[in-house]
């Protein structure tokens, strides 16, 4: 099943309580969004990306750094509560209006994952397209503790192991891996994307793109924001389009 065109959707929601204003808050120099503006520009596979937003501010920002920012998402798709799914098959259903070729797969990109790097899309792309069983890829990374060794809960005043398993493991290293999703990137099939009423992550196949944790940062608080600010300052992390002298130029894809 083809993969392509590539549409990558932006969502930037003006509202959020966690982190007021988080779309538009400086990261390394530039507004947070922008940094997964410019990552798709880097990105040969990526045949489209829009930016989906209900702000007026955000999409002048976006379109400022190049973006296409095609429609203004309904105030009814921009709530506190509302899911990220129907935003993304309103996006889809926009787009196609008029279009004379479906798109064959849908990428979301979330601001406050910035730390994506080209190579991400390469691989995911990928494994949807040699996995026919497959309707998406979600980006997964190895957290510094596994839960399966770490975790517990109180039951009756008591601890008791979060996960069970028959076996015991006497040394850390023994134990299986645990991934997380992160949020650093998905990707979909179109067809899944429009028929399905949610990811469907146990109901339908979905393949993990295994990502290192350091760069599986999320920005939902103060914390965040100034954590992936330090790292990418102390080098621990590097994105191409920083040092780039024509990163924020309109020209390019």
């Amino acid at each position: 099943m083809n993969v392509r065109p590539l549409l990558a959707i932006i969502p930037a929601r003006g509202g959020s309580k966690g982190l007021p204003g988080k779309n538009l808050r400086p990261l390394a120099g530039l507004p947070l969004i922008a940094h997964s503006i410019l990552f798709a520009r880097l990105c040969p596979e990526i045949d489209r990306c829009i930016v989906s937003t209900d702000s007026e501010d955000i999409a002048a920002v976006a379109r400022h750094l190049g973006a296409e920012v095609p429609f203004l998402r309904p105030a009814e798709l921009a709530k506190d509560e509302t899911p990220m799914w129907p935003v993304l098959q309103h996006a889809v259903r926009e787009l196609e209006k008029g279009e004379q070729q479906p798109f064959g797969s849908v990428l979301l990109l979330q601001p406050t994952a910035p730390c994506r790097l080209a190579d991400d899309v390469t691989r995911a792309l990928s494994l949807l397209e040699e996995d026919a069983k497959a309707a998406g890829v979600v980006a997964v990374s190895e957290p510094e503790f596994n839960p399966r060794w770490a975790c517990v809960e109180e039951q009756g005043d008591y601890m008791k192991w979060l996960v069970r398993t028959p076996e015991t493991y006497v040394r850390r290293q023994d134990v299986p891996p645990v991934y997380r999703i992160n949020g650093l990137l998905y990707l979909w099939r179109r067809d899944h994307v429009l028929n399905a009423s949610a990811p469907q992550y146990e109901e339908k196949p979905h393949r993990m793109l295994i990502v290192p944790e350091l760069r599986a940062g999320d920005v939902d608080t103060e914390r965040d924001l100034v954590m992936i600010e330090l790292m990418l300052r102390e080098g621990f992390i590097q994105l191409p389009w920083l040092s780039s002298p024509n990163a924020t130029s309109k020209s390019g894809k």
